[in-house]
């Protein structure tokens, strides 16, 4: 199925960016939890996705990688869990601009990690781009530190989840080349839904007993910017040249932060700006390879 895509990928990759860019918003308007929004979203996009995971074969297809490629799905949902628990959370503290800027700096953890444990040598044009973009990340936390500890906090926790994300689309590379799309995220998803639910109720989150206005929510941010945001753009990316990933990758911070000014009346500070375009910059560097 994904080596004749049935629409245009570069088609794909903008719906998925702009599917994508509305995460911080409803998450904003939500009265719930952050660990009960993470929780619901991944749980409904699991069950969203289920029954194609099963009418295609999935169950065997997830057997077919073995106990160390099961581990491993295991091991990438955790992170996922980790990634959208700190994130979501982080909205709550901080601007969306600072939130999905921080969040968004996970290349830049690829290419050192990928440096240092992977033995993938980075250019100077990558160290370059690395630079400016831990640069830019200080410059807005020293701008956020100035508005707060909470928003620093926020800042951290969003930092937190770019790491994970990271983490994410490293684990993840190597069985995308063995399993399909939707064999992958399910079993991921479920257990990033699993794990969400666990620590919800080991915190005591409020899991239940909603207005329908938030169960409405739930399942709009599980649709919208999971599956036709996460989801079509993990698909998408196998399709599309490298020029077209690194820009893409700068379009939810873009397209959040533009958000938050029209439905939150969020205007981002002069140092957020600044230190936003360089760490977006950096970024761009850092992931872009000249063809």
């Amino acid at each position: 199925m994904e080596d004749s895509p049935l629409v245009p990928p570069k088609l794909a990759i903008l719906v998925s960016i702009l599917a994508v860019s509305t995460a911080s918003i409803l998450i904003r308007i939500s009265n719930a939890p952050a660990l009960a929004i993470a929780s619901y979203r991944m749980l409904l996009s699991t069950l969203i996705l289920s029954p194609y995971f099963f009418y295609t074969g999935g169950i065997e297809k997830v057997r077919s990688i073995g106990r160390k490629g099961v581990l491993m799905l295991i091991l990438i949902g955790i992170v996922l869990a980790i990634h959208f628990g700190s994130w979501i959370t982080s909205l709550s503290l901080t601007t969306v601009a600072s939130s999905v800027i921080f969040v968004h700096i996970d290349p830049i953890f690829v290419a050192l990690i990928s440096h240092f444990f992977l033995g993938e040598r980075v250019s100077r044009r990558t160290v370059f781009g690395i630079i400016l973009g831990i640069s830019g990340a200080t410059l807005i936390a020293v701008g956020d530190a100035g508005m707060g500890e909470l928003n620093l906090y926020g800042d951290l926790l969003a930092l937190v989840g770019g790491i994970m994300l990271g983490i994410y689309i490293l684990g993840g590379r190597a069985l995308r080349q063995k399993m399909d799309l939707t064999s992958y995220v399910t079993p991921v998803y479920f257990t990033s839904a699993l794990v969400l639910l666990l620590v919800s109720f080991l915190t005591g989150t409020k899991l239940s007993g909603y207005a329908p206005r938030e169960y409405l929510l739930f399942f709009v941010i599980a649709i919208v910017p999971m599956i036709f945001g996460h989801t079509v753009y993990n698909w998408a990316l196998k399709y599309v040249e490298a020029p077209i990933v690194s820009l893409s990758l700068l379009g939810e911070p873009v397209g959040a932060s533009i958000l938050a000014y029209i439905f939150l009346g969020e205007i981002p500070t002069s140092i957020i700006l600044i230190g936003g375009a360089l760490t977006l910059s950096g970024i761009l560097i850092t992931v872009h390879r000249p063809q």
